[in-house]
């Protein structure tokens, strides 16, 4: 397997990062992601009017006001450029460049019209990576082709990833950034939901493991709109798992509120389906729900709407909840695909007409039956998620991602729509290696956020507050590991597993992380 290594990592205290990404060349880098990168490398021009990503001119259209040069050097050896190492600062620029201006236009500033292989080498150590082996031959065309593989995946992986800032790495830049931010941007995920018993999706313990645990093979099938429509009973069997509690919200939740009241809340983007944030009293134009929730219910058949809650009783007895307009209707076409024989009836095996409409024949398990407004896979996001989100992504002078690992695209992609000046903070239970947050504060959320709030002065509105700060004892930077901090609760070990990078077996690939950690972006 060819792979690289990210080797965009830092030296403090003598100790290096772990925080490593390692992604594939060519055994798992499909060949549609490889021609999504040359159709974007071919359709970027000089022009304004260039075809370019959603992303891409959120992000170059973000950083109009910057100015930026890629740095200068003499003419190198291929022997030279092999041993080059950047500093951090270079790097951080060249990155920055790179995303302001596109892949064509930094291509055009960086190479001259013919290039050499000293040439790709600096420009691919310029922009923070390495390969574990350098082809022998400089002056043939193989090796020249090599490169320029490499130039490129590194160039997609910065356009894709956002870099660490290097002047924004304590607690004391994180609660001065809260409490001065006056466009907080705050995007959550199950993990905010937990403490009331709701589970996540993707951790050891969560929802789909608890799927596959009763023998579904792919858990994911649950949310699947067309397996609901061919078989609702599947996820009305589990449905009650994910329910909300009535009325009830966390501190995280208080958290949000609190923001919203001191005037600072941008939006929230929740990726959760629960609705705690009406409970908390978050104002809904404030909340984006990006993969709906069960705050409405509509039918499948007519699109009739309700209120959530109309149907709460049905999903907590795993009952199949019915439209009132449909429900005569759905009573019929049962009886009626019950009694029919195709052969004799010559009713098609695949839809027939039934009351004027052609209902597909594996659909009449889903006629009439309603469905909590949630967003299902083969669904489009809600259309307010796109109404607001790419002024949203410029507007925001703070970005706070609590409880989620950033695994869902569309959304997961919002951390790199942001301008990169832009501080981005994390507090999760567990890290997130696949972008580069500032600060990221690791444990329970609420524990965290009520931890954050007693250093701010604020107090959060919600009963748990004094107990959860009685079982903290504070906040322990992990070694080596600049802007990463550790919740610690009383009586607990202050031994912290600390985060592993990626194997460095040579055997997997021909990218390395730089063997100076000194020349990585983040302090």
């Amino acid at each position: 397997m060819d792979v690289f290594e990210q080797g965009l990592s830092t030296q403090q205290n003598g100790t290096q990062e772990s925080n490593i990404d390692v992604i594939s060349l060519d055994s798992s880098l499909s060949s549609e992601k490889e021609a999504e990168v040359e159709n974007n490398n071919a359709s970027s021009t000089s022009t304004p009017s260039s075809k370019i990503s959603q992303s891409d001119a959120i992000l170059s259209e973000s950083l109009n006001i910057m100015e930026y040069e890629i740095p200068s050097h003499e003419p190198m050896s291929y022997k030279d450029a092999i041993q080059y190492n950047p500093t951090k600062e270079d790097c951080y620029k060249a990155r920055l460049c790179l995303k302001a201006i596109g892949i064509s236009k930094f291509i055009d500033l960086s190479l001259s019209e013919t290039p050499g292989a000293s040439d790709f080498v600096f420009l691919i150590k310029l922009l923070g990576f390495a390969p574990k082996e350098y082809p022998y031959d400089e002056n043939s065309t193989e090796t020249v082709y090599t490169l320029v593989k490499y130039l490129q995946r590194a160039m997609h992986r910065v356009i894709t990833t956002r870099t660490k800032k290097l002047d924004f790495h304590t607690i004391d830049h994180l609660i001065e950034s809260i409490k001065t931010a006056k466009n907080i941007l705050v995007l959550t995920g199950a993990g905010i939901s937990t403490s009331l018993g709701i589970p996540d999706f993707r951790s050891s313990e969560g929802f789909y493991t608890k799927l596959q645990e009763q023998g579904l093979d792919d858990p994911q099938t649950v949310f699947d709109l067309e397996y609901f429509k061919q078989d609702p009973s599947l996820f009305y069997s589990i449905a009650h798992l994910v329910l909300p509690p009535e009325g009830s919200f966390t501190p995280l939740h208080g958290f949000i509120k609190l923001l919203a009241d001191k005037g600072s809340l941008l939006r929230n983007y929740t990726q959760n389906i629960d609705n705690l944030e009406a409970n908390a009293g978050i104002p809904s134009e404030k909340v984006i729900q990006c993969h709906g929730s069960f705050a409405t219910a509509s039918c499948v058949t007519c699109k009739y709407k309700i209120p959530g809650e109309t149907i709460y009783e049905e999903i907590r007895n795993s009952e199949l909840p019915l439209c009132p307009f449909c429900i005569k209707r759905r009573q019929k076409l049962m009886k009626e695909i019950e009694a029919s024989d195709d052969s004799e009836q010559g009713i098609s095996r695949h839809s027939f007409t039934f009351l004027g409409s052609t209902v597909k024949r594996s659909y009449a398990e889903s006629y009439g039956v309603m469905k909590p407004d949630i967003t299902f896979f083969g669904e489009d996001l809600p259309k307010v998620f796109h109404d607001y989100i790419i002024q949203d992504v410029k507007s925001c002078d703070l970005l706070v991602c609590i409880g989620t690992s950033l695994k869902v695209a569309p959304v997961s992609e919002i951390v790199n729509k942001v301008n990169p000046e832009i501080p981005q903070i994390l507090i999760n239970k567990d890290p997130v290696t696949h972008t580069e947050f500032d600060i990221s504060l690791l444990g329970y959320c609420d524990e965290l956020i009520v931890y954050l709030c007693e250093k701010m002065g604020w107090k959060i509105n919600h009963p748990k507050v004094d107990e959860l700060l009685a079982s903290i004892e504070g906040l322990m930077e992990l070694e080596g590991e600049s802007g990463r901090y550790q919740l610690v609760l009383k009586g607990e070990s202050q031994e912290v597993t600390q985060v592993q990078p990626p194997s460095t077996d040579s055997s997997r690939g021909q990218f390395q992380e730089f063997s100076e950690r000194s020349n990585g972006v983040v302090d």
